[in-house]
């Protein structure tokens, strides 16, 4: 580390984020739908990954009936657009979420939209397929799809999905930069995915390519010739005499002769010279996508390529279990809940995916299991025993951490103990990593005063020991359950009623005021509304909108069952649920906490970006969470429209977003929202007030909107957001880290909002040695710092394996609010050499199958037509007037 009073070279001057941002990379297919406000009518990286996901997914679904329900039927999906929300009612059943895939797809085209943005990949022309580097991006482009599946085998689905997506995005990149469209073909290139098939007739340093563009659009730039090439961009590297430009007012190189270019980016003449060909090169892009996509389905098999997809509505099952040795109680309550689910759930679409198990204690926490053999995870779990008296407070956040490494996003959860944590120092990291994660967190704590004698107590404990645990349930969005021994079994069957993807209902207000009633909102897309109330409650009442009223009194009530374990009632309200305002008046000492929670496929997702509109990629570029003091975007994604299951008639319209401060409750503005795309995308925009942005703190997120036929429709997103106080952008090197070497990665600091004084931590799991040359910086307002971490990756290091790299920003004169941290997936993997590459599963070219069928449908693909494209190419047919995609045999 540097001592603080040492100058830092790399800190830069007083600069805006987005004029960092525009430094000139090189272009693609734009990244993302906001960026159809700058091209309306373009295909973007995106739309080509979505549909790409969804042709082979439902090519997946015709060629595996679901168990227990009819095939699907190819004509049930001709003639409308394909969308995640009915392939998901057609197979798994109606009202079955799509939320985990379409949030793994998000993942996807979120890391594909990158590439275009990150620092260590924008302007590599190898990812780009620029400078006539074919060769080069094609080794580039196979080697991230070598990682995808090696992170997708290791089980880190997540670092899979961010391969995949720059895998995706250099292939794409092809069929706009390079001029294979302009050559008259009609087809994906034959051998841009197999790595022993020689790319041929490539220009070379010598041959011309392009004559003289003086105009925006220049159809025939192109020197009349049959060899294959693609633009320069910029000036690294720089141009040769004759050869192409990309193209478009900010590529630098097109002002030299000869000037123009050749990409097909949009259909904006400003950006793309050949924008007349941009359907024709989107269409092969699209095609190229459905060739990687099935190759992948290959490699990993029906079941790991639908975990790399999130292709279920089921959740991953998590447990995080204390095994001293006063939790013989727990950890038999933790086993019965495990097999009830397993037995309930086994050949259901809700059956979980996939299974953690993390174990802690005194000093030690893990080893982590995981599987995705229900039969397995019982067995480890039915192996484990409470040993030892151990003494408070344990390694349960360590264990925390660990199992939110290893479990899939948007997952739940489960710690069980009758301790506090010893490791409270890890609060604020694993508050971040359950938002980075997505995963809500649920503790179930014994509280029993019979237990003294149990566990050894060194000190006198704090009553406030257990606050960490109430941090990582808030920022999760979970709770802390207190419940007594005898009650532990009870309390933890909602376990299985919390992995079926209840929503929580917004409650107004937000905590119990005395003599006044908390209010939510039934709407009619809910079913099993539960009410859960925790406390030293006296006495309650719920009444619904027609004025019909129950109180605590256990047993069958007019409104539904009420029970109580100890100090947690539960009362499961009579489906289906009254549609209006209820009410819930709570008695109570201290500080009573009451969850409404319930089942519906109406949920929403929540991304945020800084929106890019006048540079070579106008887009959002994605953040995992707003910066204090600049301008963010943020997009709204909702699941289970159900266009299917109102065929004709209209869709639910949401109007604006509600902020509340965390945890209080406070509104902080309302926000509206404007749809983005076709409506049954369900994908809408809002500005985020700069009053927001102003300082760091967490927020909470209301949707509102009404269905189809004018009643309200409330949400809550699951999870609180937080506006942090810096920017940190962690990357590393776009390929593998191999055994016995030193990774160098960057890191830009950057604050918007005024002063920051901060210190800098960095650490790995697993523990490689990791340095850096920045340990403490300062930063004005509109500032950056740059800084460099070598990562030592040891000979042992097992191949294909993932390190995950943390590094923390804290400023030193404020609180731990204003901590900010940056996660960084790496792939270990020992090189593979050229001889010992894998050959191609089946044929080196692909082969239409016309017995296996999958398809896209999109209006914007047929707008203004295809031009010559269509006639004599097997691939693509017409229906009804829309574009007919089928399907791609295996190779």
């Amino acid at each position: 580390m540097l001592p603080a009073d040492v100058p830092l070279p790399h800190l830069g001057p007083s600069v805006l984020l987005l004029l960092q941002l525009l430094l000139p990379p090189a272009s693609a297919f734009f990244p993302n739908i906001w960026s159809l406000l700058a091209a309306p009518g373009s295909i973007t990286h995106q739309d080509l990954t979505e549909e790409a996901a969804l042709n082979v997914t439902l090519q997946l679904f015709l060629e595996q009936p679901p168990p227990g329900r009819p095939p699907l039927r190819l004509e049930d999906f001709l003639g409308r657009t394909l969308l995640a929300d009915d392939l998901f009612a057609a197979y798994f059943g109606p009202g079955s979420p799509s939320r985990r895939f379409r949030a793994a797809l998000g993942e996807v085209s979120r890391a594909n939209a990158a590439q275009d943005f990150l620092p260590t990949s924008k302007n590599d022309p190898d990812l780009h397929f620029d400078a006539e580097r074919l060769g080069q991006g094609r080794t580039r482009l196979v080697e991230a799809l070598r990682e995808t599946v090696a992170a997708a085998k290791a089980l880190d689905y997540t670092l899979a999905r961010q391969r995949l997506g720059a895998a995706l995005h250099a292939l794409q990149d092809f069929y706009s930069h390079s001029n294979w469209v302009e050559l008259g073909r009609q087809q994906p290139h034959p051998h841009l995915l197999w790595p022993r098939q020689e790319l041929r007739s490539l220009a070379q340093v010598g041959d011309p390519t392009c004559s003289d563009c003086e105009e925006l659009s220049c159809p025939g730039n192109l020197l009349g010739f049959t060899l294959l090439t693609s633009g320069y961009f910029g000036t690294h590297p720089s141009k040769p005499p004759g050869k192409c430009s990309h193209g478009g007012h900010f590529d630098q190189s097109s002002s030299q002769p000869p000037r123009g270019g050749i990409n097909k980016d949009s259909t904006s003449p400003g950006f793309s010279p050949h924008h007349m060909l941009h359907l024709q090169a989107a269409k092969l892009a699209l095609l190229a996508s459905i060739q990687a996509f099935n190759l992948l389905r290959s490699r990993l098999g029906d079941r790991g390529f639908s975990r790399l997809l999130d292709i279920t509505p089921a959740s991953s099952l998590s447990f995080v279990l204390d095994t001293t040795g006063s939790m013989g109680e727990e950890i038999n309550a933790a086993k019965i809940q495990a097999r009830h689910i397993v037995e309930q759930r086994r050949g259901t679409p809700m059956e979980p995916t996939h299974y953690v198990l993390v174990p802690f204690h005194d000093p030690g926490f893990g080893p982590v299991f995981t599987t995705s053999d229900p039969d397995n995870f019982w067995q480890q779990l039915n192996e484990m025993h409470a040993l030892g008296g151990g003494d408070e407070p344990e390694m349960c956040l360590s264990a925390l951490e660990l199992a939110l490494l290893h479990t899939p996003p948007l997952s739940d959860i489960f710690v069980f103990t009758d301790a506090s944590p010893k490791d409270a120092f890890l609060t604020n990291r694993v508050e971040s990593l359950t938002q980075e994660r997505r995963c809500r967190v649920t503790f179930l704590v014994t509280e029993d005063p019979s237990r003294a004698q149990g566990r050894a107590r060194r000190e006198v404990l704090s009553p406030l020991r257990f606050e960490p645990y109430e941090a990582v349930a808030l920022a999760s969005g979970g709770e802390v359950i207190f419940t007594e021994d005898q009650y532990i079994r009870d309390v933890a069957a909602i376990i299985g009623d919390s992995i079926a993807d209840l929503v929580t209902l917004p409650l107004e207000p937000r905590v119990v005021v005395a003599e006044r009633p908390l209010v939510f909102r039934v709407d009619g897309l809910l079913r099993k509304v539960t009410v859960r109330i925790h406390g030293e409650v006296s006495s309650f009442w719920i009444r619904n909108p027609a004025g019909v009223s129950q109180s605590q009194e256990e047993g069958e009530g007019p409104l539904g069952h009420t029970r109580r374990f100890g100090r947690f009632w539960m009362v499961s309200v009579n489906d289906p649920p009254q549609s209006g305002t209820w009410e819930i008046q709570v008695t109570a000492k201290g500080a009573p906490r009451v969850r409404v929670q319930a089942q519906t496929s109406l949920d929403f997702l929540v991304h945020f970006g800084i929106p890019m509109e006048d540079g070579p990629h106008p887009g959002l570029y994605p953040l995992t969470q707003p910066i204090a003091g600049l301008q963010t975007q943020l997009l709204v994604e909702v699941t289970g429209l159900g266009s299917r299951g109102h065929p004709g008639g209209p869709l639910p319209h949401f109007s604006h977003l509600v902020l509340r401060g965390v945890p209080q409750g406070a509104e902080l503005g309302q926000v509206p929202l404007e749809p983005r795309g076709p409506p049954e995308r369900g994908l809408l925009a809002a500005s985020l007030p700069p009053s927001l942005l102003s300082t760091a703190g967490p927020f909470s997120l209301e949707l509102v909107g009404q269905d189809g036929v004018g009643r309200g429709l409330h949400r809550a997103a699951p999870q609180p957001c937080a506006v942090v106080p810096v920017l940190l952008e962690l990357s590393g090197p776009p390929g593998f880290l191999a055994p016995g070497t030193t990774a160098p990665l960057s890191l830009r600091i950057a604050s918007f909002s005024g002063p920051q004084d901060l210190h800098l931590r960095t650490s790995a799991k697993p523990s490689f040695t990791l340095t850096s040359n920045l340990s403490r910086v300062h930063l004005e307002q509109n500032e950056s710092a740059w800084g460099r971490l070598w990562l030592e990756v040891p000979d042992t290091a097992a191949s294909d394996s993932v390190v995950m790299v943390t590094v923390t920003a804290k400023n030193g004169k404020a609180s731990t609010m204003s901590l900010t941290h940056a996660f960084l997936r790496l792939l270990v993997r020992a090189p593979v050499p050229q001889d010992q590459l894998p050959a191609p599963a089946y044929s080196t070219d692909p082969v239409l199958n016309a017995s296996h069928p999958a398809f896209h449908l999109s209006t914007s693909v047929t707008q203004g037509g295809v031009g010559g494209g269509l006639e004599g190419n097997p691939w693509w047919t017409t229906f009804g007037g829309m574009l007919l995609l089928l399907g791609l045999g295996p190779w």
